[in-house]
């Protein structure tokens, strides 16, 4: 399936990202602009016949076909039979939406005005703390939009817990007042077991303090009968359907918490934000599309040169969290093994994903990416303009970082550079160690991002695109991007082990090391 980008690949031989720039066009040629964003990908290896072969290769795959059929509300999502419609939660203007036959745009439309509704209310009362109980999607996609906008806040403070280790829920809690925190509880099923307990915790702390949980707690859950048994009243419940994956959810109901911290004015801007890059994505053709391309990119990077992972480094602070958000998306999204058939992949899925903010991981791992063994592409992105104008000089001292590591990435510095480096502080065979250890080989490909500031609807934007990024990605693919029973296995076995571990039950069936460590930990309690 990638016979003809591996054949590319090969065919590169020695050649320079930086030699490409001989084309004095190339900038913007291997550049998009879309939605006040420009994407350059001009520092890479894509020429335009590899633009043209991952094109057509996308065209194989019939994205475009598999792009209106989730739109459509066609069930894409084979496995599980349901549709694929998150980006019916951001279609403000309320264009029809089928599934099966039936408009969903009048109770979407209908939530959101509860949930405004909900978070008024929230906001004009005397709450000051906020805490959102979830976990994955029920808390990635809110805890990193609330830091996201934080100038945007003018609601009560929002906290986030979700690891099951008592330490998280603990340190919460003591920076709350418990007359004045309002908790929200967000598990489709409302059974998730490291939500329902952290739940319990909170309740049980309320209790504790001599304050009531009535109008203390908030449900983002499908299941009303069991959030009505745990307390919260119907009226304080908000569902969503099943076409709603937790990784793509925070446009709904489990974005609450961040539509009480910035108000629901600006959560609609965050909506409109998605919504244009739906529109974007749907409408540009295949060669002058963001997504598209963004994925196309990520293509030629992991399937056609064979780099198993890539870095996201946003050179904005508040995007501390987009990194580890993106890495759920893609990873839980095209992890996976087996097509759409059944029949094992046989090509590697998607990368690994990670990444830190700049210009902090200038100063820890960009040590490997510049002159480590493995190729790491770089995915860049930054503001034009940053939320502090008195320090104006930050700002343009964090793009000149930016835009200096994609260069470096691309350039390296040759032997003779570094011999010039050390010249005169060292001679002859220790003058050529010294050199040695300060090349940069370069050619290290990175694409940029670049946006005018980190406000709600570019947020809605930049996240709708890596949406599409992974949706595109996993079409190309052959497989299934939202179902992730790759998360159920250890979930079963934990569900057997918590008895062992309390001693209810006893050690049996296991294999020796787990055994091993369980005696260990109950030893040593």
């Amino acid at each position: 399936m990638f016979g003809t980008l591996k054949e590319k690949a090969a065919g590169l031989g020695d050649r320079r990202i930086e030699d490409l720039f001989a084309d004095a066009g190339r900038a913007e040629a291997f550049s998009l602009t879309a939605l006040g964003m420009l994407f350059d990908y001009s520092k890479t290896q894509v020429d335009a016949g590899i633009r043209d072969a991952l094109l057509a290769l996308a065209d194989t795959a019939q994205v475009a076909a598999r792009r209106d059929a989730m739109f459509a509300g066609q069930k894409i999502n084979e496995t599980e039979g349901r549709a694929v419609l998150h980006t019916a939660l951001r279609n403000l203007e309320g264009r029809p939406v089928l599934v099966d036959g039936v408009d969903v745009m009048p109770e979407v439309l209908a939530t959101l005005g509860r949930m405004e509704a909900l978070a008024d209310a929230v906001r004009e009362s005397d709450v000051t703390d906020v805490v959102n109980i979830g976990i994955g999607g029920s808390d990635l996609g809110p805890a990193m939009g609330v830091l996201a906008l934080a100038p945007y806040h003018d609601g009560p403070r929002c906290h986030f817990v979700s690891n099951v280790d008592g330490a998280d829920i603990a340190d919460t809690l003591k920076r709350c007042d418990p007359a004045h925190t309002v908790f929200i509880v967000a598990s489709k099923t409302f059974t998730t077991i490291e939500t329902m307990t952290n739940a319990a915790t909170a309740k049980a702390w309320l209790q504790e303090k001599g304050v009531s949980a009535e109008g203390k707690f908030i449900a983002l859950s499908s299941n009303v009968e069991k959030a009505g048994a745990f307390g919260i009243p119907e009226e304080r419940v908000l569902g969503f359907e099943d076409w709603v994956g937790g990784r793509y959810s925070m446009w709904g109901p489990i974005g609450l918490s961040l539509m009480i911290a910035i108000g629901p004015d600006n959560f609609r801007a965050f909506l409109r934000g998605a919504e244009a890059m739906d529109r974007h994505f749907v409408d540009a053709p295949l060669a002058e599309n963001m997504p598209v391309l963004l994925a196309l990119v990520g293509i030629w990077h992991n399937q056609g040169l064979g780099h198993a992972t890539r870095a996201v480094l946003p050179y904005d602070n508040r995007l501390a969290r987009f990194p580890a958000y993106l890495q759920q998306m893609e990873m839980e999204s095209n992890g996976k093994g087996v097509a759409m058939d059944g029949t094992d992949l046989p090509y590697d899925s998607g990368p690994v994903v990670w990444g830190e903010p700049g210009t902090n991981g200038q100063h820890a791992f960009y040590q490997l990416i510049h002159q480590g063994t493995r190729v790491i592409p770089c995915e860049f992105m930054v503001a034009a303009s940053g939320h502090e104008p008195a320090l104006r000089h930050h700002h343009d001292l964090l793009i000149a970082n930016c835009l200096a590591q994609s260069e470096a990435l691309m350039r390296g510095r040759d032997l003779d550079e570094a011999r010039g480096k050390v010249a005169g502080k060292f001679e002859g065979a220790e003058l050529e160690r010294q050199a040695k250890h300060r090349v940069f080989p370069g050619n290290r490909p990175s694409t940029t991002l670049v946006y005018p500031k980190l406000d709600p609807e570019t947020l809605g934007k930049l996240i709708a695109l890596y949406e599409h990024r992974v949706f595109v990605e996993g079409v190309i693919l052959d497989i299934n991007s939202y179902d992730q029973w790759g998360v159920e296995l250890g979930k079963e076995l934990a569900t057997a082990l918590g008895p062992m571990v309390t001693g209810e039950a006893p050690v049996a069936g296991k294999d020796g090391s787990t055994a091993q460590l369980i005696g260990f930990v109950q030893e040593n309690r």
